[in-house]
């Protein structure tokens, strides 16, 4: 018999909170990462010039979730910080979301109320052919019109998915947010904080349990044969859900994901730029999406200062699911395959080949442990 109750596949967001809330119910809960380290995609690190970085790149928490809130303060301090992005254009830097600030510096205009960039909007904005947007390019232009379109999004597009918008869903492009008054900052939800000690902390003490068991370098598919994890009670998958079975609908054709390569840059100087963020949708900029600054994000103070430069590529972690007809179609047979299963749970952005931001992420783990066990 197994002396483990959970099996719990994965040890970014969906994983661990599924582990801390079965092990907080008494359950003997088993972690296995094919990684050598905790917290997912979120997993951050002091490197060689003891900078905190984030290996895979940004991730800002927000969310408008009161239990997500208060579930993720349980196990870290937080610290107020609203995330800005600034993008380059013309040679200049505007703020994204589009908002009134981005419109006046692009057109050389004084916009002053919500009621003028409304009727700006009205003016430049192109509806589409059809009563809906049937693919990315329509949907940015009915949002924003033919010269923010391209000025900044197309060719922004065109790095972060190796496809312009008129190639993927509508949906891509549904999602620019626009904003009729000034209001910079990228998200606009109630909760908006940076974990005090970093995203690897948080993620320590959520497993710092002792019915947890986390096995590291682990991959569930070498090992779903031995005794404890075959006879265990449940089990909680986080992994890709093509592989799970095998590729069996996809093997001439994988579920696509784009990934990013990172190329880290330390300076001999307190600061590289002056936002977080900057991204960059001028290919003549160079082939990188965005170049991201740490210390704006951790206020840490340090004489150097660490950069990356983001490019996506196919290669690689899967980071983004590519939104098209044909990954949708294979997805769904496999949502159907997962539907079948009784003690098997889905769970996370690589499971549901669905993008989720983090509080979505967290989310989506206590959803599922309460509609499994009801609420504690």
């Amino acid at each position: 018999m197994s002396r483990f109750d959970i099996v719990v596949v994965g040890a970014g967001i969906s994983g661990a909170t599924l582990a801390e809330r079965y092990a907080s119910l008494g359950k003997r809960v088993l972690i296995l990462e094919k990684r050598n380290h905790i917290g997912g995609n979120c997993y951050d690190f002091y490197n060689e010039h003891g900078i905190l970085v984030s290996k895979y790149g940004a991730h800002l928490f927000h969310t408008e979730f009161e239990d997500v809130w208060q579930y993720v303060n349980r196990f870290s301090r937080w610290y107020p910080y609203e995330h800005h992005v600034l993008a380059k254009v013309d040679g200049k830097l505007v703020p994204i979301p589009v908002n009134i600030s981005t419109v006046n510096t692009i057109f050389n205009l004084r916009i002053r109320t919500e009621a003028e960039m409304q009727r700006f909007l009205s003016e430049v904005q192109v509806k589409p052919p059809h009563e809906e947007p049937r693919n990315g390019e329509e949907a940015a232009l009915a949002r924003v019109g033919l010269v923010l379109y391209e000025k900044m999004f197309k060719h922004y597009t065109k790095k972060q998915w190796d496809k312009y918008p008129h190639e993927l869903d509508a949906s891509v492009l549904l999602r620019i947010p626009v904003r009729t008054n000034f209001d910079d900052r990228y998200f606009s939800d109630p909760y908006q904080a940076l974990p005090l000690n970093g995203y690897t902390r948080l993620f320590e003490e959520m497993l710092r349990h002792p019915n947890i068991t986390v096995r590291l370098n682990t991959d569930y598919f070498d090992v779903k044969e031995s005794p404890e994890v075959r006879d265990c009670s449940k089990v909680f998958y986080a992994g890709p859900i093509d592989r799970y079975f095998d590729y069996r609908h996809s093997r001439e054709r994988k579920l696509q994901w784009r990934s990013i390569r990172f190329e880290w840059i330390t300076l001999d100087q307190e600061f590289f730029q002056q936002n977080s963020v900057v991204n960059y949708p001028d290919p003549k900029d160079g082939d990188f999406t965005r170049i991201v600054e740490y210390k704006h994000f951790t206020r840490q103070k340090h004489p150097k200062t660490t950069i990356s430069r983001e490019y996506t590529t196919d290669e690689g972690d899967p980071y983004y699911p590519v939104p098209n007809s044909e990954n949708e179609a294979i997805s769904q047979r496999y949502r159907e395959e997962a539907e079948k299963l009784s003690d098997v749970y889905f769970v996370g952005r690589l499971a549901n080949y669905k993008y989720f931001n983090m509080d979505q992420a967290f989310k989506n783990a206590l959803d599922l442990f309460h509609r499994i066990e009801g609420k504690h």
